[in-house]
């Protein structure tokens, strides 16, 4: 007697999974703003009773403000970079949506989208849904529900 091999594929925590896109594509959005201000560097002069140590470390707020920024912007573009590519392997219709929706620094409304769209309510948050789907899986963001990997 042969036995037949089985395993069950995880399942998905959909809600889960739709709140991490979400979060994903709302800092994409964020990332589409300028430089916090925290990353600038300070004008002003600081003094200091400690002599200087002569090693390589920067100690400058300026240079230390530069470093941040560039490794900012670094981080930014790759993560920018990454969804774009994902959301380049959507369908047409997935793809419109996701950007009019969460890739631009307007905010509009599920209805603003889906009536620029010419489709009804319910085929949009269909499309949504599965351009979610997608997403996670291309981000590698999904949630599973509890006892899966």
């Amino acid at each position: 007697m042969v036995k037949q091999l089985s395993f069950k594929l995880p399942e998905i925590d959909r809600e889960k999974t739709k709140e991490a896109v979400e979060a994903a594509l709302e800092k994409y959005r964020f990332y589409l703003l300028t430089i916090p201000e925290e990353r600038l560097p300070k004008v002003t002069a600081t003094y200091s009773l400690v002599p200087p140590a002569h090693t390589n470390a920067f100690h400058s707020s300026t240079e230390s403000a530069v470093i941040d920024k560039v490794d900012f912007e670094r981080e930014r573009d790759e993560y920018m970079e990454r969804i774009r590519r994902a959301v380049n392997r959507l369908n047409k219709l997935e793809r419109e949506l996701i950007v009019k929706r969460y890739l631009t620094l307007e905010e509009p409304y599920d209805y603003d989208v889906y009536n620029d769209m010419g489709i009804s309510e319910s085929t949009f948050y269909r499309i949504r849904e599965k351009a979610f789907y997608k997403l996670a899986f291309a981000l590698r963001i999904e949630a599973y529900k509890e006892g899966h990997p």
